[in-house]
């Protein structure tokens, strides 16, 4: 059981990250394997179509096929790294806690709740995007209401119609500053709802209450945990640099020559997307779960807590819901189950007093004196 439980600074935290991913890489990587070997087989097999379509001539049925084979995909997507992230969060909570933790474990925990985990991200994820499906629909709907109707779109259409097109420049630029202030709001609603993942997984709630409890508890910290994703990001971004860099000179160089980039170098780019998913993927679930149990310890003692629970001081949940024993009868020698005779010693009743009156008459004296 871990005893070192104290407030942290963004510093610490970072370090604790590192250390507790270090030291148990193969558990928080196999946990992340399952969800990325999933996207890898899913990957593979739309490789693998792609180009028997082309070998078939059938090329031109691509883009329709790739269309529908993401609506397919893009659910289990969802679900299995839903999944992986939950895994990982509770795997995390394990071991900061110095508690055993294993990959079936973390899965085996978190299976029964996923749907759980899943309207909850679902929420998160509506209240997050709403505004920007909304605003991209009312600029596209403007564009083609607006401009489509001045043949803005046609040959020629910008230069007949300049009037209109100084319009739609300007909804362009109305459009773009309302973007701006849309990531603003984003930024904010995630850095709100940032804990409501491990808050879900180790206090065992429900997907609003788990959404509640992590506004509660981000507020007056949303900018360390601002820079706490920044940082874990950079440090992804830049592993992810590291191994796709040549990838994107093969791909771009296949495009300048107007070829097809061979299937070797797709297939190899997507093992290596396996590799790196695996490896980085916890590193954000690391970081989250630690900050959760940081604003705990910070706001509610959680640490105290903890401790006295590890010394056997709390009270525990089944003395509370132990119905007081009963009174012994008057005789203290029997109890109301099958007549056994009770263990108490009995109780002692005193005599009843004497009613007042007269005294008794005296003994006779002794004729002999």
């Amino acid at each position: 059981m871990e005893t070192n439980l104290r407030p942290m600074s963004l510093g610490e935290i970072l370090d604790r990250t590192a250390q507790i991913y270090r030291t148990n890489f193969l558990l928080f990587a196999g946990i992340a394997a399952i969800y990325a070997g999933i996207v890898l087989v899913l990957n593979l097999a739309q490789i693998g179509i792609t180009e028997t379509l082309q070998h078939i001539h059938l090329g031109a049925q691509v883009p329709w096929v790739t269309i529908a084979y993401a609506i397919i995909i893009l659910p289990m997507v969802f679900i299995f790294s839903s999944a992986s992230i939950a895994a990982n969060n509770r795997a995390v909570a394990w071991v900061y806690l110095g508690q055993p933790a294993t990959i079936v474990g973390a899965y085996r925990s978190i299976l029964p709740r996923l749907g759980r985990y899943l309207w909850m991200m679902t929420m998160m994820a509506f209240f997050i995007y709403w505004p920007f499906v909304v605003l991209f629909a009312g600029y596209l709907v403007v564009l083609v209401a607006y401009g489509g109707a001045r043949g803005l779109f046609g040959g020629g259409g910008a230069h007949t119609n300049t009037d209109a097109g100084v319009m739609i420049g300007v909804f362009s630029c109305l459009f773009l500053i309302l973007a701006l202030g849309y990531v603003v709001y984003a930024v904010i609603m995630v850095l709100r709802y940032s804990l409501a993942i491990p808050a879900a997984v180790v206090e065992d709630i429900k997907a609003r209450p788990a959404i509640r409890r992590s506004i509660e508890l981000s507020k007056g910290s949303r900018g360390r945990i601002f820079l706490l994703m920044l940082l874990i990001i950079a440090v992804e971004m830049g592993l992810l640099f590291i191994t796709q860099i040549f990838f994107v000179f093969a791909v771009m160089a296949a495009i300048k020559n107007h070829g097809e980039v061979p299937v070797w170098i797709q297939i190899s780019q997507q093992i290596v997307g396996f590799l790196t998913n695996s490896f980085i993927g916890p590193i954000y679930a690391t970081g989250i779960t630690l900050f959760y149990y940081d604003q705990r310890i910070r706001k509610e003692g959680f640490d105290i807590e903890w401790m006295m629970e590890g010394a056997g001081m709390t009270a525990s949940p089944l003395a509370a819901e132990t119905p007081p024993v009963p009174a012994p009868t008057e005789s203290g020698l029997e109890v109301a189950q099958g007549g056994q005779e009770s263990s108490a010693a009995p109780v002692d009743t005193p005599e009843p007093a004497l009613p007042a009156g007269p005294d008794p008459d005296p003994p006779p004296e002794n004729p002999h004196g």
